[in-house]
């Protein structure tokens, strides 16, 4: 129901959130504010460690600010009968937050990066800071200020990973150069993350539920390898033209039985076109040229998944309708084998590599260098320099595979507006998946159109909707200040059309 227009105030999801935010303030402010009494630890260590606790407040503030555009800020931890403050302006907690990161960056024991090999690696680092305050001021639309932060983490180390795309989101490379803030996982209870559960399929090792899957749309929206925008009517001619359900017969399996057709007839596919030998092979070719990216994101159909959930590593196809997950058939099971859906590949663990699904040790990025180039092509491109932009988008174009900005017809920008579109657009690949996505769409204005475009929800892969995603109102850009948190609090008020 969070995107079926019905949610209020009261839901546990707005406090939960909250109340995580404010227990990082509440931790960072215990040691700001009473670490340098802590004895035998040197003047530098305990610079380092306040300043440290400064960026992970400016980051939970950033989180607190980016869902409710203003909201109390309190850099000492009082009684709990005196969390009374009302709430400040967006514009003043962004400054928070640039100030934070600002100490934090003026500490002279605080390094810039730490070697991989440090047992240190994990902690803030200025190259944190700077992304930190870089973004705050994206927000603020200081574009000058926001480029000098973005290029100055470049200065304190960081690079984009070397390897490939997909090599990137696995354990041995979780301390590459290009990851500049990560939450640290270890393999033990409470302490991993969670993407292989819920990204992950049934055939899983521990068992994966696909609770998150990718929106067909979005993956309708990579590029072809040459830069050409997508259309599934270059492939299949028509396609476009046809009902969702009427071309749902492209992404059947080949040798249907006789029972599966009349229950895809009865369902609305248009079986005159269905081919029995090639029907794979040729939904396979719509793929088959696209950006890398794509590929190593999502399991696409008639793709294969390495899984160990049996106990030991089987490789399996995702193919419909669902037959068995056994041998010899080998199909990808999901949580509801009578649809499908895009599945996620990017996080979710390979074979027998990781045994516990729930204590996954893979660590989940925050900030990562590829981010940071494009969050600088944003702030070049707004202050005029398009050409220039295009030199950071297409760095991290070329590390995916994907056809440089401005070597085709199709990469040529024409323009500011379109060269902004186009680092959206590349955002949206390179973070899927990431949970920072959202944030982004809030500070761009584009989330409303974007989730709530007619027509988009939870589609099948042929564009069939399982349930449509409402608009609840304009009040749907900024999150409600709990019900609970008011009755406690009476000078915080309830942002507009809550």
């Amino acid at each position: 129901g969070y995107l079926a227009g019905r949610i209020q105030p009261n839901n546990s999801f707005f406090l939960d959130y909250w109340k995580r935010f404010y227990e990082g303030v509440n931790r960072a402010n215990d040691v700001i504010n009473n670490y340098q009494s802590v004895p035998e630890l040197s003047q530098e260590q305990k610079d380092c460690r306040i300043a440290e606790c400064k960026v992970l407040r400016a980051w939970h503030y950033y989180k607190l600010n980016c869902l409710w555009r203003g909201v109390p800020v309190y850099l000492e931890n009082l009684a709990p009968s005196e969390y009374t403050k009302s709430r400040m302006s967006e514009e003043d907690v962004w400054q928070q937050i640039v100030d934070d990161c600002t100490d934090a960056i003026e500490c002279a024991g605080l390094p810039d990066k730490y070697a991989s090999s440090s047992p240190d690696w994990g902690r803030i680092t200025k190259g944190a800071a700077y992304t930190l305050r870089g973004k705050a001021y994206l927000w603020l639309k200081k574009y000058d200020l926001a480029e000098a932060d973005f290029r100055s983490v470049g200065d304190c180390g960081y690079d984009l990973y070397e390897g490939s795309y997909a090599d990137l989101f696995t354990e041995k490379n979780e301390r590459c150069r290009e990851m500049i803030f990560s939450v640290q996982m270890v393999n033990e209870a409470n302490c991993g993350n969670v993407f292989s559960y819920e990204y992950g399929n049934y055939n899983t090792t521990g068992y994966g539920m696909n609770m998150i899957t990718l929106n067909t749309n979005f993956v309708d929206s990579y590029e072809c390898l040459d830069g050409k925008p997508f259309s599934w009517d270059d492939y299949i001619p028509g396609y476009t033209s046809m009902t969702p359900k009427e071309r749902s017969v492209y992404f059947l399996r080949n040798s249907l039985t006789e029972s599966e057709k009349s229950v895809m007839a009865t369902y609305g596919a248009d079986m005159t076109r269905y081919d029995s030998a090639g029907n794979e092979e040729r939904i396979r070719a719509a793929f088959a040229a696209r950006d890398p990216r794509l590929a190593a994101t999502a399991i696409l159909p008639y793709s294969t998944y390495v899984g160990g959930a049996s106990g030991v590593a089987k490789t399996y196809t995702f193919r419909f309708p669902y037959r068995s997950e056994n041998e010899p058939v080998l199909d990808i099971k999901t949580y509801n084998t009578t649809q499908m859906v895009y599945l996620i590949r990017k996080f979710v663990t390979v074979g027998r590599e990781h045994l516990n699904i729930s204590y996954n040790p893979v660590d989940a990025p925050i900030f990562r260098y590829a981010d940071v180039l494009l969050c600088l092509a944003e702030a070049v491109n707004a202050q005029g320099r398009t050409s220039e932009a295009a030199v950071y988008v297409n760095r991290v174009r070329a590390r995916a595979g994907a056809k440089a900005l401005n070597s085709n017809t199709w990469t040529a920008v024409t323009g500011k507006d379109d060269m902004l579109r186009r680092i959206r657009n590349e955002k949206r690949w390179e973070l899927v998946g990431e949970m920072q996505l959202y944030f982004e769409e809030l500070r761009w204005g584009t989330w409303k159109d974007d989730k709530f475009s007619e027509g988009n929800g939870l589609l099948q892969c042929w564009g069939d909707a399982i349930h449509y995603y409402e608009w609840g109102g304009n009040a749907y850009w900024k999150w409600p200040i709990p019900q609970s948190e008011k009755e406690k609090n009476g000078n915080l008020t309830q942002n507009t059309g809550w």
